[in-house]
């Protein structure tokens, strides 16, 4: 059986399957200059912000400040790929920083700076209007979009990891292109192994063999599942009710275009942030106060997500003991099912659960997870 952690398929990912996916590459290319989003000591980070956050209920009802404390001097660094935001015209994203990349950039990597310094680098993505095209979108985009993000993690590398840990972060798109990274850069590299302190690969079906928490993507990085364990990985999609047959997360199936042609034996990685080893547990909702990128088209579609989302003065919102989570198989899809989430909407269809929502509605236990992992890292060496 071909396993893409082994073989790689040169059609790895097609676009329309789940938020634009990342072919594997195919001829070498010319590197071309990273372009960082966020990076140390850039002039405007949004991978650096404020971290006061406000306690809301369910209903949007502010409640106490909560006090975050942050590492002054953090030893790991995190390496955070975004998703599908660009609404640039034509298939094809430049490495141009727009709203759409800044505002994800403080949604979904901005509150692992309590513990990391936080790099992330721009790449020639698949827009938002490639998704509508997905028959002209040709292999060579899809293989410099991934170009990209290898050319920066070699050059985050080469000038400033230092031997640092290093948290590896995506979602939906930016997971496609991690999964690349990790099958090829990290997972057969011991030295690159030994810096990868966990990995949050979100929205992306990341595969392992049926059963088992290895195999499929990668050959040697497994499913975290304890909050000790370094060097593996947590991955889910979640959902707010039974996915509906098909559905774009969950299912190692070829309509998602997702991994080799040969899926025998393999199936999507579900991890509970919450309860790694099993079972449910009541999750903690992280979201910025500021709108995302105001006047964009994944600006309104965010918006719609039905978070509840009160004026308050802190740069983030936390709902505590709001929603739980557990890792579901029903229907034949392997997703994170959400409770007390049926205000969450769906889009742009049941297909997708609440797609938009991935990094967010666990945020507060990712991190948490990121700290013990960074400092049981630290331990460890």
């Amino acid at each position: 059986m071909q396993l893409i952690g082994r073989r790689r398929s040169t059609a790895l990912i097609t676009v329309l399957g789940a938020l634009a996916g990342v072919a594997s590459t195919s001829p070498a290319q010319a590197a071309v200059p990273t372009t960082w989003l966020c990076k140390p000591g850039l002039a405007s980070n949004p991978c650096a912000p404020s971290l006061t956050t406000t306690r809301i209920t369910a209903a949007g009802v502010v409640g106490s400040r909560i006090s975050v404390k942050k590492d002054p001097k953090p030893k790991v660094d995190c390496f955070y790929v975004y998703p599908t935001v660009s609404g640039q015209p034509g298939l094809q994203a430049s490495k141009r920083i727009d709203p759409e990349q800044r505002s994800i950039a403080l949604y979904q990597a901005g509150r692992y700076s309590q513990h990391c310094r936080v790099y992330a680098p721009m790449y020639r993505q698949i827009t938002l209007a490639g998704l509508l095209k997905p028959e002209e979108v040709t292999e060579t985009m899809r293989a410099q979009g991934y170009a990209d993000v290898r050319d920066a993690w070699r050059e985050y590398l080469r000038k400033d990891n230092k031997g640092r840990g290093v948290v590896i972060i995506g979602h939906s798109q930016g997971t496609f292109v991690l999964r690349e990274l990790l099958a090829r850069e990290i997972d057969p590299k011991p030295a690159a192994r030994k810096r990868l302190v966990s990995a949050i690969l979100l929205g992306g079906n990341v595969l392992v063999k049926e059963n088992a928490d290895v195999g499929g993507d990668f050959d040697r990085i497994r499913a975290c599942r304890s909050s000790t364990q370094i060097g593996c990985v947590v991955a889910f999609s979640t959902f707010n009710d039974t996915p509906p047959n098909p559905s774009r997360f969950g299912r190692p199936s070829r309509a998602l275009g997702v991994g080799p042609t040969d899926l025998t034996g393999l199936e999507v990685l579900c991890t509970n942030p919450a309860a790694l080893g099993g079972g449910a547990g009541r999750i903690t909702a992280v979201f910025p106060s500021a709108p995302f990128a105001p006047g964009t088209i994944i600006g309104a579609l965010t918006k719609q997500t039905g978070f509840p989302m009160p004026k308050v003065a802190t740069a983030f919102v936390q709902a505590d003991d709001v929603f739980s989570a557990r890792c579901s198989r029903a229907n034949g899809a392997n997703v994170l099912l959400l409770s007390g989430a049926e205000q969450l909407k769906v889009q742009p269809d049941p297909s997708w659960g609440v797609h938009l929502a991935d990094a967010n509605i666990a945020l507060g236990d990712l991190v948490t997870l990121v700290g013990k992992q960074i400092a049981r890292y630290g331990a460890a060496r």
